[in-house]
């Protein structure tokens, strides 16, 4: 019931035009969209009903998440819903979630996570954003959305180790941020110059990777369902071009070449799905699989988007290369999400880390 809903919504309110209209406009995302998300209820899905949410599991967030990645919307829901309330609810105290949660569940609040400082894989060794006396000073980049965010879950060096900070954005020329160019300008993101900003410690001093980890497997096994929408749509829209063009009378599915692209496609997308329901049993039941079940979710994930769109737009061929056609936007997204939380050669060493772990 709530997969159809969900389809039903975004057909009426996520139609590829909404979609089309941030890529070439100048806007970050798509405040309409947006607010009617908000009024669904989606934001609050996963926050307890003590704190302003639904109370309800990630299996339900994960059905959400595959339908919102096979419109490509152009929404900050993962840097909210998956990253910064799942921080807040993995290592905020009674008084963060109070005051932080219901805003986040309304909308009020758009939150992200800055973990990153450029190239490279986020590590305590190399961490040099740096918090002094409840302040922080350094760069974090990229940011997803952090044009639009109220609040920054931030990785952060201190005396005690690396630590996760709540950083209010609003805080004027203590936090800077400069908007950064990426493949998907549906997705905004930015750099973001902390300046003596104001910060408040999130869980335990110097246990900043270790809950960095945890929230990362999970955010991987949404970020995955996310994908697998994308390369189902992705596949759909090759699958009905391919029924629909002829070439010499013939629609060029009935060719042995189409059929193959489709068939491998299609493959790749089971063999994704079938791990993100592996990665779903695992969060929804805090199943001490989780870190096997998100990287497997995860790596999945990142090669059947990957290759779905690409050859979504071969099957196109040569109009699939145009501005026109709407191939672009999960080829862009695919992409864009192959790296938002770590690239695919990180989760593949976390995927092998967890393995040794899970059978030793």
């Amino acid at each position: 019931m709530l997969r159809e809903q969900a389809q039903g919504f975004l057909a009426d309110n996520c139609p590829p035009a909404v979609v089309r209209a941030v890529l070439e406009g100048d806007h970050e995302y798509d405040e309409g969209l947006w607010k009617k998300i908000i009024e669904m209820g989606w934001t609050a899905t996963v926050i307890p009903e003590e704190f302003g949410g639904l109370g309800l599991s990630f299996l339900e967030l994960s059905v959400i998440a595959e339908e919102l990645g096979r419109v490509v919307a152009p929404v900050p829901f993962s840097s909210s819903v998956y990253l910064a309330t799942e921080a807040l609810k993995l290592a905020g105290s009674v008084e963060q979630k109070e005051k932080w949660l219901p805003k986040l569940a309304t909308g009020e609040v758009i939150g992200t996570l800055a973990m990153s400082e450029g190239a490279g894989r986020p590590d305590a060794g190399n961490i040099k954003c740096e918090e002094s006396d409840g302040t922080l000073t350094g760069t974090k980049i990229p940011v997803p959305d952090a044009g639009i965010a109220g609040l920054s879950i931030v990785l952060a060096k201190s005396g005690e180790g690396a630590s996760l900070y709540l950083v209010e954005m609003a805080q004027g020329s203590k936090v800077a941020v400069t908007p950064v160019t990426t493949l998907d300008p549906t997705r905004g993101h930015g750099q973001i110059e902390f300046d003596g900003a104001q910060a408040q410690l999130l869980g335990e001093a110097g246990q900043g990777m270790r809950l960095l980890e945890k929230l990362l497997d999970q955010a991987a096994v949404l970020f995955a369902w996310e994908q697998v929408g994308g390369a189902q749509a992705a596949l759909e829209q090759a699958k009905g071009y391919a029924m629909e063009r002829f070439a010499f009378g013939r629609p060029i599915g009935s060719y042995q070449a189409i059929k193959h692209k489709l068939a491998n496609m299609y493959v790749k997308n089971t063999l994704a799905r079938s791990n993100c329901y592996y990665g779903a049993w695992a969060l929804s039941t805090g199943a001490d699989e989780l870190p096997l079940a998100a990287a497997t979710s995860r790596v999945s994930a990142i090669q059947a988007y990957y290759f779905a769109s690409k050859e979504n737009i071969q099957t196109h061929g040569g109009m699939g290369f145009t501005w026109e056609f709407d191939c672009q936007f999960y080829y862009r997204r695919a992409k864009l999400l192959s790296v938002n939380i770590g690239s695919e050669a990180m989760w593949q060493d976390r995927l092998i880390d967890a393995y040794e772990q899970n059978v030793a």
